[in-house]
């Protein structure tokens, strides 16, 4: 049974669907979401059902649904917690070592792992799940994107890029071939991939194309 446990502490509040009925139990949320983890660190998301998640956190469906709408936003819950974790922003002072450090914690994080598993399953499912393309925009990409922008601003300051530099087309430039190579997996995510891809944007911005 749900009790009225206090919020738990440590974590920056997030906007999420509201819950129906009485506040919903941090304990019996927790179980969830590590059921949730520990299912996704076990097989793709496509194959894990929520009577599968229910019965790994010894809670009912109705529990879930209190708090989740649909399988793709427990899971897309579970999912941010650990990548967040593994994404520091990088500061050495150069922007091209900062973009070298970020690709490869990404890399890092999602190269034949079970965050990378949960990721592709994430963008397959963002595809036919209104309520996880509308958490996915605004708590992932919007908030993900944002932090990079730093990257970008403190170039700026230090005379690496131009002040008018298109930050969002670097950003693009930077993550979309790691994106198309994880999906597809028709080459590796290796060192010189990273390499290679933060090249490229340093002639991108010798030549002015930002």
């Amino acid at each position: 049974m749900d009790t009225n446990d206090p919020p738990a502490d440590g974590r920056p509040p997030t906007k999420r669907p509201t819950a129906r009925g009485r506040p919903f139990s941090q304990r019996t949320e927790q179980a969830i979401i590590e059921a949730t983890t520990g299912l996704l660190a076990e097989r793709p998301l496509s194959e894990i059902s929520l009577d599968d998640i229910a019965t790994q956190a010894r809670v009912s469906k109705a529990s879930i649904y209190r708090r989740w709408p649909t399988k793709g936003t427990l899971a897309f819950d579970a999912f941010m917690v650990d990548f967040l974790d593994r994404q520091p922003l990088p500061n050495t002072g150069r922007l091209e070592d900062d973009l070298l450090a970020t690709l490869r914690n990404w890399v890092s994080a999602v190269d034949r792992t079970a965050t990378g598993r949960a990721l592709k399953g994430l963008i397959a499912e963002v595809q036919r799940d209104p309520a996880l393309a509308d958490a996915w925009r605004e708590r992932f990409i919007g908030p993900v994107r944002a932090r990079h922008l730093l990257l970008t601003e403190r170039a700026k300051s230090r005379g690496e890029l131009p002040p008018g530099a298109d930050a969002d087309l670097l950003l693009d430039i930077l993550f979309g071939p790691a994106y198309h190579r994880l999906l597809h997996a028709h080459l590796p995510l290796d060192e010189s991939f990273v390499r290679g891809v933060v090249r490229a944007i340093g002639a991108a911005i010798d030549a002015g194309v930002f």
